[in-house]
């Protein structure tokens, strides 16, 4: 997210519109206000030594634990558990999202220079899926999630899981991103790094 793909609309508006169904009366503008920093705050996205079932409860866990964070802080009612699994599955349908107009072009101009593509991110296993359904996921070789890598950017394990998997030693690599995580997680691996600053 902000280097490949976006939300159509603000985290704001789609928690109000599910809390809304939910019996839950919150300002979408108070939702964007306090998600980042209730983001910030977050102790990271990665649960080292965990798969399958597990891992997706421990993903689960983790986001109900920030809808709650960002409710409060936006004067809303605690949520129900409905609620965190309704959110949680909303965010993975990939019509809420959109890829960046240059992206896909670029992407596939590398990829069919025969260049090996892989995407590092601090996000959970819905990415798969979401990159599938906005028509990029055959372009990468791996697709490599804090949450099941077991460390988050900037720690340079995620970058290290994505090398292994291409084939590659860092120095024949590059990393786009968007981020001080993504610099710093880059350069911690060995890897160069160009930072993209969009609008």
């Amino acid at each position: 997210m902000g280097t490949l793909i976006g939300l159509r609309t603000s985290v704001g508006h789609t928690y109000a519109a599910v809390a809304a169904e939910h019996g839950i009366d919150v300002a979408a503008d108070a939702i964007d206000q306090a998600f980042p920093g209730v983001l910030r705050q977050a102790p990271a996205l990665a649960f080292p030594g965990l798969e399958g079932p597990s891992l997706l409860q421990a993903e689960r866990h983790w986001w109900g634990e920030r809808i709650d964070a960002v409710l409060e802080a936006a004067g809303a009612a605690m949520a129900p558990a409905a609620l965190h699994g309704a959110l949680f599955d909303r965010f993975a349908d990939a019509s809420l999202w959109h890829v960046y107009a240059d992206v896909p072009a670029v992407l596939r101009r590398w990829h069919g220079a025969g260049l090996r593509l892989a995407v590092v991110s601090n996000f959970d296993r819905r990415l798969q899926p979401l990159l599938e359904g906005l028509g990029l996921a055959d372009l990468f070789g791996a697709v490599v999630v804090s949450s099941s890598a077991g460390a988050a950017k900037p720690s340079p394990l995620p970058f290290q899981v994505a090398l292994e998997s291409i084939g590659l030693p860092p120095s024949q690599v590059w990393h786009v991103g968007d981020s001080q995580e993504d610099g710093d997680g880059a350069r911690a691996a060995g890897v160069r790094c160009l930072l993209v600053r969009r609008p």
